[in-house]
């Protein structure tokens, strides 16, 4: 196995809402999101709205599904738009869809399933949010050989998009390395 590198941000935007997690061949998964951008700006221009979130995991989905025996690539979709507020979605390695309030992917996520199922609770605040998910990426990393050094977050809401980086520096320690 071949990681060209551990610092790469994994989360993409693929609308003004809308971003994804990738996991699985890094290339297979660029390929798609590519694709999906395209195929999302093409439906906004159409529709004279921005895409639903459903919208914009569905064209992911449809592209696994349609190549599910040549690609190695899953998504965790996720976003704001003004029909159902906040939303996750999985979009599985062969192309399955799933609706999820807090879900996980990649290599390094079997590591952390016990931490989430402990730790993840409805409605928490901002800073509840961006702790879980720094504490959840820097245990994964922390046992993950192909897992990177960074943490790279998005807070999507209705005001807009932020991105938060934390470096590996500053990511919590649970255990000595």
């Amino acid at each position: 196995e071949y990681v060209s590198s551990k610092t790469i941000n994994k989360v993409i935007q693929v609308h003004d809402r809308i971003f994804c997690c990738m996991a699985g061949s890094l290339a297979d998964a660029q390929a798609v999101i590519k694709t999906a951008k395209f195929q999302l700006s093409f439906h906004s221009v159409q529709m004279e709205d921005p895409p639903l979130v459903i919208a914009a995991a569905s064209v992911l989905k449809d592209l696994c599904y349609k190549n599910k025996e040549e690609l190695q690539a899953g998504f965790i979709t996720a976003g704001w738009d003004k029909k159902k507020g906040p939303q996750v979605y999985v979009v599985s390695l062969g192309g399955m869809l799933i609706s999820q309030p807090v879900t996980l992917g990649g290599s390094g996520s079997t590591f952390i399933y016990g931490y989430v199922d402990a730790k993840y609770k409805p409605n928490m605040t901002r800073e509840e949010c961006l702790q879980f998910a720094t504490n959840a990426l820097a245990l994964a990393m922390g046992r993950d050989n192909v897992s990177g050094g960074v943490a790279h977050l998005v807070v999507i809401t209705e005001k807009g998009v932020e991105h938060v980086v934390v470096p590996g520096d500053k990511l919590p320690r649970f255990h000595d390395e």
